[in-house]
């Protein structure tokens, strides 16, 4: 258990005491952001968990249940209670587990627990694909051809399909994290598609509705950062660049994004405003477009919550988003301008995850023999893991975030490179040696990005 809290006592709107609904790196990111505004913490951990430093960073700690997500970080009930045990004014859900779920919102609300995060009516409507994408679209947003309604039946895919023109992706409505997402080519393979997409999206989401879109071969993925207020102030913190991935799951982002015509960053970032207005938007949260070659983008999705890489945008503004987002669930007024935000100089940053690159990505679970921290000017781990630490077998592979930064793209590639040698994790597989290749080849270094690009990399492709 930690010490109390001895920076400036926050004001008479702040929150003297959150509750952190989540493990691991940003656990541990939300308590000492809390640290330095004043505020208690309390650390809920599962029984795999209570060795973990997010646990030992809090003021205050409880063990929510056994090890499996369904009986601790999804186990909304133990989660209150520990909130009323503790006396809690508000919950942060950070990303993930419960962070997008509208019905814990709701309850926390019933509670008198402050929810920090956005309201459970746009949770609900950004959070559903379906309805996000005609509400964009009503805002006079680009989006792609699909279907502008569940798909029943392989019949309804097939003959949607032959009107928009292959290839097609398949998406869950009310997926994420790239699960219930398949691509097709041709008849046989959408009919293929269509079964275990259903199956992933009922087994992931508890939701089989479907969709269908155009699928953009070769694309760049690039967000826009948003934050909102209760008093209808919004401004955006610039793009990121999440084009890097592997099965829809992002590896690599960086901001700003490179050989992004000004023209259209300028006329993304208006859409991103438009967008966040049109779903009268509060909070932190992530408007998400795909750009295609010919440099048209379209809206793909909106983040209800704070993403992974937040960092590299925090890094480029010099603004915490963990805390402006705890002072928007306060009342606060943002306390920046649009005309106010600047990025300076560039930031990206690696997740690290424990896993077996040459066993088809395997998840490694295990003991950390060895934990060496690179360092210098321009370097951030954000990490909850040290040497002789065990990472259970029971959650998502993210175990650290290598974010570095520079006064340009070229600076910032170099100090990666010389950081990710630095870097240094043994008893365990990480992605760290694939890092390392993706930072010597010429086509990242010169941002010929795309989202085929690894497996172009992997597959003995461009260099």
């Amino acid at each position: 258990m930690g010490t109390s809290p001895t920076t400036t006592k926050p004001g008479d709107t702040m929150f003297q005491k959150i509750l952190i609904a989540n493990r691991g790196e940003i656990a541990l990111r939300i308590i000492r952001a809390c640290k330095e505004m004043g505020i208690s913490t309390v650390a809920v951990y599962s029984e795999a968990d209570r060795d973990s430093l997010h646990v030992r960073y809090a003021d205050e700690d409880i063990c929510i249940g056994p090890p499996p997500s369904a009986d601790s970080y999804l186990n909304i009930p133990s989660i209150i209670s520990a909130g009323e045990i503790t006396d809690v004014e508000a919950i942060h859900p950070g990303y993930g587990f419960l962070a997008e779920n509208a019905h814990f919102a709701e309850v926390c609300e019933s509670c008198r627990i402050k929810f920090i995060g956005t309201p459970p009516s746009v949770m609900k409507l950004m959070g559903d694909k379906i309805l996000a994408k005609k509400k964009m679209k009503e805002a006079g947003i680009p989006v792609i051809p699909g279907s502008d309604r569940p798909v029943d039946s392989q019949e309804e895919a097939l003959k949607i399909a032959r009107e928009i023109q292959y290839p097609v992706i398949i998406k869950a409505a009310a997926g994420g994290g790239g699960r219930g997402m398949k691509v097709a080519h041709n008849d046989v393979r959408l009919v293929n598609a269509f079964l275990v997409a259903q199956t992933e999206a009922e087994a992931a989401f508890g939701d089989s509705r479907l969709y269908i879109e155009k699928y953009l071969e070769q694309p760049r993925h690039i967000e826009f950062q948003i934050l909102a207020d209760e008093h209808r102030s919004i401004i955006h913190l610039g793009e990121r660049d999440c084009t890097i991935q592997r099965r829809h799951q992002k590896l690599i982002e960086e901001s700003p994004a490179p050989n992004l015509d000004e023209r259209l960053r300028k006329k993304m970032a208006e859409a991103a405003l438009r967008g966040a207005k049109a779903a009268d938007y509060v909070g932190a949260g992530t408007i998400e477009f795909l750009v295609d070659k010919k440099g048209s983008f379209y809206f793909m999705e909106m983040n209800t919550r704070l993403q992974v890489e937040h960092p590299v945008t925090e890094e480029v503004t010099s603004i915490d988003i963990v805390k402006e987002q705890i002072r928007i669930a306060a009342g606060e007024k943002l306390r920046h301008r649009q005309q106010d935000i600047r990025l300076k100089g560039s930031s990206i940053e690696c997740r690290i995850n424990a896993e077996d690159v040459e066993n088809g990505f395997a998840p490694c679970a295990g003991k950390i023999e060895t934990h060496n921290v690179p360092g210098g000017p321009g370097v951030r781990v954000d990490t909850h893991i040290y040497a002789e630490y065990k990472i259970p077998p029971y959650y998502d592979s993210l175990i650290a975030k290598l974010i570095v930064s520079g006064e340009n793209r070229q600076e910032t590639i170099a100090r990666m490179r010389r950081a990710l040698e630095e870097y240094v994790i043994e008893g365990i597989k990480t992605t760290i040696p694939l890092h390392r290749h993706i930072f010597n080849s010429r086509l990242f270094a010169d941002g010929d990005l795309h989202t085929g690009f690894l497996d172009e990399l992997l597959g003995g492709g461009k260099k």
